[in-house]
């Protein structure tokens, strides 16, 4: 399918006009960053199978109800997705102290929240996506407060489905973060899950062992970043279980 001209690159993906209006190509690129990008390397395979798991789970979510903007996956590397005003904000659940949330507040690493706490940061690397209060979102006007009870119901249904499908195959869902964004449909607008849901952008813990499977690998320097994300495609069953995730291997439909 042939996608248009490019109209965005981030760190790990970038958008090109789709073939249909109202439609992006979101290509998935083997680029890793951390530390607000003062961590870059280029990790071989990693976009295939961020492309892959985010198909997943996106389409995991279409089939409980919850909007997505995925629309279909094109090859290893690009999905077609709807197009969307983005909301400028990452919307993080937390099911258990970690990161930042940890040395903010003093808690242990790994203790068990008393319940999902949902924060929000501003959308804005040059200010280290800063953490934000729903009084600082209405006051600027960046998502009304109808859109935010309707944030606050999307992130807990992703964080309830995305908790089960992970625990299943023995995997604890520490944290994730989300993007919301808005689809017009005639005067009408929904709000939709976007971007993507991957080991990029969340943390995936080992349940037995602890051993960490997502991007936190590649902040300190762990081991392989591909093997720890192409762990979680296999328990998942969503890669051949003999594929070798280095040589790029052939994604199951």
């Amino acid at each position: 399918m042939a996608r248009g001209k490019k109209l965005y690159e981030g760190k790990a993906k970038v958008l090109y006009e789709g073939p249909e209006p109202g439609t992006l190509v979101q290509y998935f690129k083997d680029d890793a960053t951390a530390f607000n990008a003062q961590k870059v390397d280029v990790i071989d395979g990693k976009g295939v199978l961020n492309n892959r798991l985010s198909e997943y789970f996106m389409v995991g979510l279409g089939q409980i109800g919850v909007p997505t903007h995925f629309l279909k996956r094109l090859n290893m590397r690009e999905q077609l997705v709807r197009s969307c005003e983005i909301i400028p904000l990452e919307v993080i659940v937390r099911n258990y102290a970690a990161g930042s949330m940890a040395k903010r507040l003093g808690i242990e690493e790994g203790k068990q929240l008393p319940r999902p706490i949902v924060e929000y940061s501003l959308k804005n690397d040059e200010l280290g996506d800063p953490l934000v209060t729903e009084e600082y979102i209405a006051a600027f006007g960046w998502a009304s407060p109808q859109d935010m009870d309707d944030i606050l119901s999307i992130a807990l249904r992703v964080n309830d489905f995305l908790s089960g499908v992970l625990y299943g195959v023995g995997i604890k869902l520490v944290d994730f973060k989300i993007e919301v964004g808005r689809v017009y449909e005639g005067d009408f607008q929904r709000l939709v899950v976007a971007d993507e849901i991957s080991p990029d952008s969340c943390r995936l813990w080992d349940i037995e062992t602890g051993r960490k499977l997502d991007k936190d690998v590649f902040r300190h320097d762990l081991g392989s970043l591909t093997e720890a994300y192409a762990e979680i495609a296999n328990r998942l069953g969503v890669l051949p279980k003999n594929a070798t995730p280095m040589q790029k291997p052939t994604l199951i439909n």
